[in-house]
Parts: structure tokens; C-alpha cells; sequence
């Protein structure tokens, strides 16, 4: 009997310490476990913090680069603005020009009649002038009325050539002027022409002085006392003597 209780306990010892040991392995092997779950779980949350880091540093990236833009679409907007201004001032602009283009047609229309009539008063205003240089004037308006009937001269030439004509007759009535001419009998004598106030002629030999008379449209002979005037005037004309004051005959309602 006593043997028996010994085996058996000694039976129980041996199934105490096998289950113990058994239970030592098991708690060994779940902590390692343990452990290897907390080595995870800190890559885990290292890992982690770096994709929160990378993301917000990415976020920050995308912040900035969205302001930048925002700035640039601001100014975009801006330069649009002041853009589409100019291109609305340009339409306006072009919508004046073809106005002025439509006017332009109808003045070039209207040139050319408008030159000749002109030139019709020019030519009859030198008719009733004193008929100084007159083959030159004439033949002036001749040579302005030729280049208006051809066709290839613009409107613009036109317009210019008349009013130089214009020009000239206007500083004759500015100038004193002098020139070589023919009487009707053929003698020779020297013009002296002071502006528009009067028209005079003097013989080579100076003996002879004459005042043309545009009432009668005949020359009309001096008394010698207007023949060193005369003389004098021809002599400034010619640029032979300083300008200076003349006393000359001049009928009542020339000037």
C-alpha cells in the first residue's frame, strides 16, 4: 500500500513538472510573440509617421503651389481685363476708321470736281488781276489744268497742285518783283511790280516811266518826277539796293 502511494505520487510529481515546464515553454513562446507584435506594431507606427510626415510635407507643397497659381491667375485676370479694354478701344477705333474710310470715298468722289471749280475762280481771278507775268500765270494754270484730266494723278496731287497755284498767285501780292517785258509797240522796258498796289514800266534809258491803270487796262505815262522811284524800285527788286521806302503813285481804292 505504502508503495502504491509512493508511485503515485511520484507519478504526480512528474506530471506537475511536465506541466509546468510545458506552461513555462508556452508563456516563452507567447511573449516572444508579445514582442514580435510590439516590433510591428513600432515599425507600424514609424512607417506610419513618415507617410504623415511625407503627407503633410506633400500637402504643404500642393498649399504653396496653389497660392502660387492662385497669383498668377489673379494677374491673368488682370491682364485679361486690361486686354479685353484695349481690344474694345481697337473695335472702336476700327469702326471710326471705316466711318472715315466711307467718308473718304465720297470725298475723293467729290475732289476732282471740286479742284476744277478751283481752278475755273483761279484763272478768272487772273483775268481781272493786273497782267503782270502773265503768259507765266496762265500757263501755270494750263499745265494744273492738263495733269487734272489725267487719270492716273490722285486726288491727292490734284488737290496739291491747285493750291500751290494758289500759293504762288498769294505771294506775288507779298513781294516787289521785276522783270524784262514788251509794250505794245515793241519797245522794250523793265516791270516793276509792288505787290498788288501797282505795276510800272521804265525805259532802258530811264527816260520814260508809266503806271498800268486797271480801270482803262492801258498804261498810263508819269511825270519824271516818279522816275528815280521807280528806278529804284527796279534796283531793289533785282536785290541791288537795300529795301527802302518809295514814294509811288497809287489810284485811289488799288490798295
Amino acid at each position: 500500500m505504502l508503495k502504491y502511494i509512493k508511485n503515485t505520487s511520484l507519478l504526480s510529481l512528474l506530471l506537475s513538472s511536465i506541466f509546468i515546464f510545458s506552461n513555462e515553454e508556452n508563456i516563452e513562446v507567447n511573449m516572444e510573440s508579445i514582442l514580435e507584435i510590439g516590433r510591428e506594431n513600432q515599425t507600424l507606427s514609424a512607417n506610419s509617421q513618415d507617410m504623415i510626415d511625407q503627407t503633410e510635407r506633400q500637402t504643404d507643397k500642393i498649399v504653396n503651389e496653389f497660392k502660387v497659381i492662385n497669383k498668377q491667375v489673379e494677374g491673368l485676370k488682370l491682364y485679361n481685363a486690361q486686354k479685353r479694354i484695349q481690344i474694345q478701344a481697337q473695335l472702336d477705333l476700327m469702326d471710326k476708321l471705316d466711318e472715315q474710310l466711307v467718308q473718304v470715298v465720297v470725298m475723293q468722289r467729290q475732289i476732282p470736281p471740286l479742284a476744277e471749280k478751283m481752278l475755273d475762280t483761279l484763272e478768272t481771278f487772273v483775268k481781272l488781276d493786273t497782267p503782270f507775268r502773265e503768259e507765266e500765270r496762265r500757263a501755270r494754270i494750263d499745265l494744273v489744268r492738263s495733269s487734272l484730266a489725267k487719270p492716273k494723278v490722285t486726288a491727292s496731287e490734284q488737290v496739291r497742285q491747285v493750291l500751290e497755284a494758289y500759293n504762288i498767285e498769294a505771294e506775288y501780292g507779298r513781294k516787289i518783283d521785276t522783270y524784262e517785258d514788251k509794250l505794245a509797240d515793241g519797245t522794250v522796258v523793265n516791270i516793276l511790280v509792288i505787290g498788288r498796289i501797282g505795276m510800272f514800266y521804265q525805259t532802258k534809258d530811264e527816260r520814260t516811266s508809266g503806271r498800268w491803270d486797271n480801270e482803262t487796262g492801258s498804261w498810263e505815262d508819269l511825270p519824271g518826277s516818279y522816275r528815280k522811284p521807280i528806278r529804284d524800285g527796279i534796283r531793289i527788286a533785282k536785290k541791288l539796293a537795300p529795301t527802302d521806302m518809295l514814294l509811288m503813285p497809287v489810284v485811289k481804292g488799288e490798295a
